[in-house]
């Protein structure tokens, strides 16, 4: 016997855009899914004692004033499940890749309430981002949400492309929700992901710009829920949200269709509870629940780095930190481009690994203070001091430290092998192509000279005198070998410049005497 539901039929009075009039569902919830037919779907979003406002999230055939709407008492739920790893889905979890249709393993809600404050356990574990810059200063633990701020094209999505990247071997699953962006920036981040293997453990949630209204809406909602599903069976979960501006548009001019008052810059009044309610989802479970976790790196374009807007500033007081990039210094080639003084993480240390935490927690101020002398010195017109000139060079070499480049994720391993070399001016003997070469060698260098030791750094984390003296024996050994290749190089270049010299006039005195005998 098929199971009983009760469904209330209204009508449709008006249509203005993306937002349909109905009335006669008296028994409606915000959230509740409405069926108009032929494939359409929408939920409602508003209501009152006469009529109902639903957005049309799927549209199969036009809609006209008049036509039956079935609504039944069930909230807005969408299909999830472990097959949609290594798939590009609709925010209704339709396929969108065109390799066939996915077998979800249940249907979940998309409004869920937020996890409570005795189901969470505080942030211990750390989230390697494969950022250096961010690893060693502003780490992110599973289970915190982090704000990423800054312009337009300053290396937001790199971001996380690289988090995402740097989880092949984390066992981290991984989600990408795209919304407002456009087709040819998914199809870039695609590309990406399929050259490197990310679609082993990621999913795409695509809502480009030419989507419908409510589709770019839901978006994200439905990538919690996605995620949401495989925390609750322990896992650790990670969610990039590209980006929530666009997110913001989207929900304004639904707002404004659906009649609401505006308020600062046309934003509704309750665009804060819109994105709050959302970024509490991200938790740590306690171990009774699995202790799963899932993180958030939502992104928000500002204009001219101003941080006072509306939708920037709403973020910043909901989110455990920020990372603010900065165009001046994406335009001196310093990517990424983070500016270390307004950039924070509120969980901060508690999540790192201590042998970084140890090494890289004077390295924040030693930074600062070097771009403040570098900004000093060059209003000087003498010379400066030799105290003055080791500074610049020490943070000249910290700067070149922290440029990574685009798609390139750094492990924690060589994060560590970098820290003790600055700290142990290691890298003072060696010039800046020598520096990037040692950067992108040391690991391979490190796994064949001793393999268990990276192993066991991986498992310790610690700082002690055996991991000590095992990372000094690897990097003396290093840099002892590069010193002495390019002794041998620049010998060799000696040699060739000697034997050229005169060369050319011993030629042509060879061939003026051939002549003459001639």
């Amino acid at each position: 016997m098929s199971e009983l539901k009760y469904t209330e039929v209204g009508k449709v009075k008006s249509i203005r855009g993306c937002i349909v009039v109905v009335t006669g569902l008296s028994s409606c919830i915000n959230g509740q899914l409405v069926d108009f037919g032929f494939g359409t779907q929408g939920t409602i979003l508003g209501f009152n004692d006469k009529e109902a406002q639903v957005l049309i999230v799927k549209e199969g055939t036009s809609i006209k004033t008049g036509d039956e709407v079935r609504a039944s008492l069930e909230p807005f739920t969408v299909p999830v499940g472990k097959n949609f790893i290594g798939r590009i889905v609709t925010p209704l979890c339709e396929p969108f890749d065109g390799l066939g249709p996915i077998v979800p393993d249940e249907n979940a809600a998309i409004f869920p309430p937020a996890p409570s404050i005795l189901q969470r356990q505080p942030l211990h574990k750390t989230l390697e981002t494969g950022t250096k810059v961010l690893d060693s200063m502003i780490p992110v633990g599973l289970g915190q949400r982090q704000l990423i701020l800054g312009n337009k094209g300053t290396g937001k999505t790199t971001i996380v492309t690289d988090t995402i990247l740097n989880q092949k071997h984390t066992g981290l699953i991984c989600i990408y929700c795209a919304t407002g962006k456009a087709r040819s920036q998914l199809a870039r981040v695609v590309q990406l992901f399929q050259d490197n293997d990310a679609f082993k453990y990621s999913i795409i949630v695509a809502a480009p710009s030419s989507s419908p209204a409510g589709q770019q809406y839901l978006s994200i909602y439905v990538a919690c829920a996605l995620g949401e599903y495989f925390m609750r069976r322990g896992m650790d979960v990670f969610i990039g949200f590209d980006d929530f501006t666009k997110h913001a548009w989207t929900y304004r001019e639904i707002s404004l269709l659906l009649g609401r008052a505006p308020g600062r810059d046309s934003y509704p009044g309750d665009i804060f509870y819109l994105h709050s309610k959302m970024i509490e989802r991200a938790c740590h479970y306690d171990k009774q629940r699995g202790n799963g976790s899932m993180t958030f790196l939502p992104i928000v374009e500002v204009l001219e780095g101003d941080l006072t807007a509306f939708v920037p500033s709403n973020l910043v007081s909901m989110t455990d930190g920020q990372i603010m990039l900065d165009a001046a210094l994406f335009g001196e080639g310093q990517k990424p481009a983070l500016d270390l003084g307004l950039s924070v993480s509120r969980v901060g240390t508690k999540v790192q690994w201590p042998i970084v935490k140890d090494l890289a927690g004077p390295m924040r101020l030693e930074y600062l203070q070097f771009r403040e002398l570098k900004r000093v010195s060059k209003l000087r017109s003498g010379g400066q001091s030799d105290e003055v000139m080791e500074q610049l060079k020490s943070g000249e070499i910290l700067t070149q430290l922290l440029r990574q480049g685009k798609d390139d994720p750094v492990i924690m391993e060589v994060l560590v092998f970098i820290l003790y070399a600055f700290k142990w001016k290691l890298l003072h003997k060696l010039e800046v192509e020598e520096i990037d070469t040692f950067q992108s060698e040391i690991y391979k260098f490190a796994q064949d000279k001793n393999p268990e030791f990276l192993k066991k750094l991986r498992a310790e984390r610690k700082t002690s005198d055996d991991i000590e003296s095992g990372v000094k024996l690897i990097l003396e050994d290093y840099i002892e070998g590069l010193l002495a290749k390019r002794q041998k190089d620049g010998s060799s270049d000696e040699i060739d410049i000697v034997s050229n010299i005169g060369k050319d006039v011993l030629e042509e005195a060879a061939s003026e005497e051939a002549r003459v005998d001639a």
